[in-house]
This record gives C-alpha cells, structure tokens and sequence, in this order.
C-alpha cells in the first residue's frame, strides 16, 4: 500500500547514492578582514536598487525608466557608498565556518563530531504533505550507508556599519540612512553568496572535481543558484524553525566574530546571516509546508 499523504516519515525520491565530497577538515575556522572588492562584485543590484532602495522607473513615456534610473542614480549612488566605506573603514567582513560528519534519520539530519563518532547536534526538518514530499534531511546519506558532509557558515559585515548607520538615522538623514541600512544587508548577503562559493571550491569530489567545477561564470547564473547544492538559512520555507539558529551559533562559535543570538533568535549585528549548505545536485530551495 502507498503511505498516507498525512505520513510524514516516508522519505522522498531524492538520490541517497550521489558522492559525498572530502571536506578540507572537519570542525571551524574563523576568517576576518575579507576586503570588500572580494566580495562586492556579488551584489545584487536588483535586489539594492530595487528591494532596499526602492527605485521604480515610471509608466512608458512619464518619466525616466527603471533602467535610467539604475544609471543616473543607482550605480552612482552605488559607487559613491563603496569608496565611502572603504575611506571610512565601517565595514569589517568576518565569516566562522566549518565541515562536519552528518547523516539523516528519516526527518532528522545528525550533525556529529569532528572523529565522526558522538552527536553534536540534530535537527528536525519539516516534510512537504504534497509535491515530491522534499524534507531537508533527504539530501544526506542514511546512516547505513556511511557518513555524509555538511557544511555551515555565519557572515558579518559588522558592527560599525550599524552604528554608522544608526548615527545617520539620529542625524535626520534618512535617505542616506535608508542608502546605507540597504547596501549594508546586501554586502551582508553578497559575502554569504562569495564564501558559498568558496565552500563549493574546497569540497572535493572522488572525480578530481570540486563541486563547484560547474559554477556558473557570471553573476546572473550565481543569483539563480545555477551551481551544485543549495544554502539555507534558519527562518525560510525549507527550514522555519528559528531555534535551529541557535544551534549553528553555537557550533560554530559566532562570538569569534563579534555575533550574537537575543532571545527572539535574532542575529545581532543585523549584518549578518547563518547557513547551512548542501552538496546533493538535487537541493534546491522549496516550501515545506
């Protein structure tokens, strides 16, 4: 008999035999004073100039469009807030990641320590009710056939750019507070998007490849997630559960780099996001409700 729809124990189709990539090494690692230029040139435009920015061309023959906008407002403004953090010294990127053993156990991905043997964490995913009925836990190996890898990152542009921009705020500067509140979460997202790709270049495929000899070569395949694996963050569809924030806080040990958690499981500074990333071809971003 096929399972119940309301079964929420039986896993999806997803390939349990892909290959599981070498990490570099199993545990964490800090890194800090990434320069900006490495990572900027991850921007989304779209998403600052018309997500945080809010730039909106106007109807066909009204006004100037979205494009024009982008060219005579957007990209000059862009550019004069780079050189201005760069003068400044406000940004100050800092990523803590690491590489752990893992395995699924139905609706559960076991995190284990760095000799592969004693649990150091376990969190339970949501499973789909319809479609290919996806849970995150899917994407890793069962226990009985050996252990997988997962990876975790938490990136921060810092502190002193929310001062800064508070500072800005307070100062009744509000189109530059909303400029620089703006270009600061993305620089926030465009550095999670930059050590993703570093994480795909270090995991080792059996073949000689990496998983990420298959990325894109421009920005636009990157944004589209044209790569192998996915990065989730705590909060989205695939994994709402906030409380899991805590857990890849404390793996990976985010006071190192000037983060903390509050009480709502809210990241502090605002400039910074928490992941984990997946290596399986299949993973992808869905709703697991």
């Amino acid at each position: 008999d096929l399972p119940a729809l309301s079964d929420d124990t039986v896993r999806s189709d997803v390939a349990s035999d892909v290959d599981v990539p070498k990490a570099p090494f199993f545990g964490t690692r800090v890194v800090k004073g990434i320069p900006m230029g490495d990572y900027a040139s991850m921007l989304d435009e779209r998403a600052l100039f018309l997500g945080q920015w809010g730039l909106r061309g106007a109807r066909a023959g009204q006004g100037p469009s979205y494009e024009e906008l982008v060219e005579t407002e957007g990209r000059p403004r862009l550019r004069y807030w780079l050189d201005r953090f760069a003068t400044e010294q406000v940004i100050e990127a800092a990523v803590v990641y690491g590489y752990f053993p893992a395995y699924s156990e139905g609706n559960d991905l076991i995190v284990l320590d760095e000799n592969g043997h004693s649990e150091r964490a376990r969190f339970r995913f949501p499973r789909q009710r319809q479609e290919r009925r996806l849970c995150l836990a899917d994407f890793f190996r069962p226990r009985a056939d050996g252990p997988d890898v997962i990876a975790m990152q938490l990136v921060t542009v810092g502190h002193s750019i929310s001062e800064y921009a508070n500072k800005l705020f307070a100062d009744n500067a509000y189109r530059d507070y909303l400029e620089v509140h703006g270009l600061s979460v993305q620089l926030t997202e465009a550095l999670a998007e930059y050590w993703h790709a570093r994480v795909r270049s270090e995991l080792l495929l059996p073949s000689g490849e990496t998983v990420g000899t298959g990325d894109p070569a421009d920005l636009a395949g990157i944004l589209r997630n044209d790569y192998r694996g996915c990065r989730y963050s705590f909060g989205y569809p695939a994994c709402p559960d906030l409380e899991d924030r805590a857990t890849i806080v404390s793996l990976l040990g985010a006071e190192r780099i000037g983060v903390e958690i509050s009480e709502e499981y809210q990241l502090h500074p605002e400039q910074a996001t928490d992941a984990i990333i997946v290596h399986h071809p299949e993973a992808n971003y869905f709703n697991a409700k």
